[in-house]
């Protein structure tokens, strides 16, 4: 799990960015808890929620098909697919007004990894 591994740090280190955003724009805002309909404020709180909501299950999958022998290409290509498709929808989230290109780029590539991640997972649990 050592290529998984990598991409966990990396996504890692973009959760800890997107942290603390959310803390510095609640200090400016003066907003201690949830976001008093401010809109900046929602924006960082919903970038910030929605990585914490794909990337675990993601990495799981990811971390799955690597100790079940997915080829070294395969895991980074799902690595450096998810660690752009989550910075892309970060972006685009986190715009005002709401970049959607980015917003669905990322979404799109997100789901890709699931679905391709999946799909090894249960070809080769079928095969084996």
């Amino acid at each position: 799990m050592k290529i998984g591994s990598i991409y966990a740090a990396i996504l890692a280190l973009l959760f800890i960015y997107l942290s603390v955003r959310t803390i510095r724009t609640r200090r400016s805002l003066r907003i201690s808890l949830g976001h008093a309909e401010n809109a900046v404020m929602l924006r960082a709180i919903r970038a910030h929620a929605n990585f914490s909501e794909y990337v675990p299950f993601a990495l799981i999958l990811l971390f799955l098909a690597e100790n079940g022998g997915a080829n070294a290409w395969f895991i980074h290509i799902l690595g450096m697919m998810l660690v752009i498709a989550r910075a892309l929808h970060a972006y685009g989230v986190s715009r005002e007004p709401e970049t959607f290109t980015f917003r669905v780029s990322g979404m799109a590539l997100t789901f890709s990894v699931l679905g391709f991640s999946t799909a090894y997972l249960l070809i080769s649990a079928t095969v084996n």
